[in-house]
């Protein structure tokens, strides 16, 4: 890949005077966070973190990204529907993580009493990092996929013009030209959009699962905005507000404060922390409801990483996707190496690997909202905790991916302007909708690429450790 901005970074005054142009064109753009000090109010706002310049993406892997953000929106659904499949892949898993049990706990729940919605949204982000190659060249290779509470479409369709407006100061006129429109809130909305009138009420409301302390609140307000300008209300709830007022009357109608509730959309409820008592509760209840929900029970678990890891074994796309080599054989190109840790022979021989080479991989809970993993010296003594117990089953080893590292300036809110070497991950936003058994919509809608320096391991710009970024297809 090419050096990027090479020249432009070693002139200091000329970056600090960009950043400033930068920075100001990002807050008129709406490219906002709400503070660290005030998270549940937007008297005060600042900027979400930002790279200077777009980052180089080879477009060949960003065209394969998205070709293949289709299959992964009918596996998760084909996943999220294999009741059998999601028992036995996380029958290990839920006896030692007491999170994923919970989940699954309501999963059966809601199948043991019928499933009342008929109609199933699924809006998910599939992340890859571009694998560096022996010969140097570089490869597609899936991180995770984010079945829950896919974040920063709406921040995503405001940072283009940012790196543009860079780009014109500098008088590159023609390399502003190719930083790609993109505009995933809208698609997602769409999802939303296309679910709602399915569901057939026209005066039934979505509902935001949001938490009491939202700082990527304007982020959500895009999605809620293209709602409202086809005429379909949103209204914000916690879960506690749920469980205080929400119920369902006899044919499972959904009502909240008294309105009839369309569908979920959770923004809220993929990290243990999140959930009380009381929450777990107003869970179970939307569960049961006929609402259509964002996602339903099953399709957050089909975003575990143990479902991940189980996909990659040889034969199980074959079975989830039958009389499909081709679409088979996108999936497969783009899944690095994952790895079992359930007790017995598969498992041990994982972990012997990973202590002897712990460079080449990564330990992996089954958690989502970044921060999670485990790599080098930490993962080591995590395995030699864990390799004798039962334990290591709520954990999974995937291959450490390893890009090339190349210069860019992070703009943070109070932080200098220096040139860190840094890595992209890239997000394509899917959605689909169902209808008993049909697929009535399936798209990809946008992207995210995100950046971090080199010696950040993990996180997500909402972790604060990532920052937005753009691809400049090279």
């Amino acid at each position: 890949m090419a050096t990027g901005w090479g020249s432009l970074l070693q002139d200091e005054q000329q970056l600090e005077e960009l950043a400033r142009q930068a920075v100001d064109r990002a807050l008129a753009e709406g490219v906002l966070l709400r503070t660290l000090q005030e998270p549940s109010s937007s008297d005060v706002v600042s900027y979400a973190p930002f790279t200077l310049f777009p980052s180089l993406v080879p477009s060949a892997l960003l065209e394969q990204a998205y070709a293949v953000q289709m299959d992964f929106n009918m596996l998760v659904d084909a996943v999220s529907q294999n009741a059998a499949f999601l028992e036995q892949t996380l029958s290990s898993t839920i006896k030692r993580d007491n999170f994923t049990a919970r989940l699954f706990n309501i999963y059966k729940q809601v199948l043991k009493g019928g499933i009342a919605q008929t109609v199933f949204l699924g809006l998910n982000r599939s992340d890859y990092m571009f694998q560096r190659n022996a010969d140097g060249s570089p490869v597609l290779k899936q991180i995770e996929i984010n079945t829950i509470s896919a974040s920063f479409g709406g921040l995503a369709s405001r940072t283009p013009a940012v790196h543009r407006h860079v780009l014109n100061v500098l008088s590159k006129t023609k390399e502003a030209a190719k930083i790609l429109s993109n505009n995933p809130s809208k698609g997602l909305a769409q999802g939303i959009t296309k679910a709602w009138e399915l569901y057939g009420s026209a005066n039934a409301l979505v509902l935001l699962i949001a938490q009491e302390k939202e700082r990527n609140i304007f982020d959500q307000r895009a999605i809620e905005n293209e709602l409202l300008a086809q005429n379909i209300h949103v209204i914000r709830r916690r879960f506690e507000d749920v469980s205080e007022k929400g119920s369902l009357d006899q044919d499972r109608r959904l009502f909240m404060d008294g309105q009839e509730v369309a569908v979920v959309y959770f923004r809220d409820g993929y990290m243990p922390s999140q959930y009380s008592v009381q929450n777990w509760e107003a869970r179970l209840l939307l569960e049961r409801s006929c609402a259509i929900k964002c996602p339903d029970i099953a399709t957050q678990l089909a975003g575990t990483k143990k479902v991940q890891q189980e996909l990659s074994r040889m034969g199980v796309l074959e079975m989830l996707l039958p009389g499909q080599p081709e679409t088979v054989a996108r999936l497969r190109a783009t899944f690095a190496g994952l790895y079992s840790l359930d007790m017995g022979e598969e498992g041990d021989q994982a972990i012997t690997e990973a202590l002897a080479a712990p460079s080449q991989f990564v330990l992996k809970p089954q958690r989502e909202g970044g921060g999670n993993n485990l790599y080098g010296e930490e993962m080591v003594q995590a395995l030699e905790h864990l390799k004798d117990s039962e334990e290591r089953a709520s954990y999974i080893l995937m291959e450490k991916i390893e890009p090339e590292p190349f210069g860019n300036c992070l703009l943070r809110p109070g932080s200098p302007v220096r040139v860190v070497q840094c890595i992209s991950e890239l997000g394509i936003f899917g959605v689909y909708v169902r209808q008993g058994k049909t697929l009535v919509m399936n798209k990809h809608v946008g992207h995210l690429l995100r950046t971090k320096a080199i010696e950040h391991a993990d996180g997500g710009v909402a972790a604060g450790v990532a920052v937005l970024d753009n691809p400049y297809p090279v």
